[in-house]
């Protein structure tokens, strides 16, 4: 079963090439992905990545946590399920006394 991680703390400049690098040293990894901003493109400072083994991914975790990549601190652990985000709209709520 994959084990999915949150990669917080993440250099701006990392690609998921490079994210998945960094985590292969520990296991096999399933996929890797950066998180950008929709908007500019520009990577928001943290990421997932996706391990084949449970022992691999919690490795990594004791391995990659709280040290430091291109002068900033990894913040590595299990991802939390995404939650479920309200339907948001752009309209205005319609209010009637």
């Amino acid at each position: 079963m994959n084990k999915k991680l949150y990669v917080g703390g993440l250099p701006y400049a990392v690609t998921e090439d490079k994210l998945k690098e960094i985590f292969s040293a520990h296991g096999t990894v399933e996929s890797a992905r950066v998180i950008t901003d929709r908007f500019t493109g520009r990577s928001r400072g943290f990421g997932f990545v996706e391990m084949t083994e449970d022992a691999e991914a919690q490795a990594a975790i004791d391995s990659l946590n709280g040290t430091e990549l291109e002068g900033r601190t990894l913040t590595v652990n299990e991802a939390r399920p995404q939650e479920k985000r309200s339907e948001g709209g752009g309209g205005r709520d319609r209010w009637e006394p």
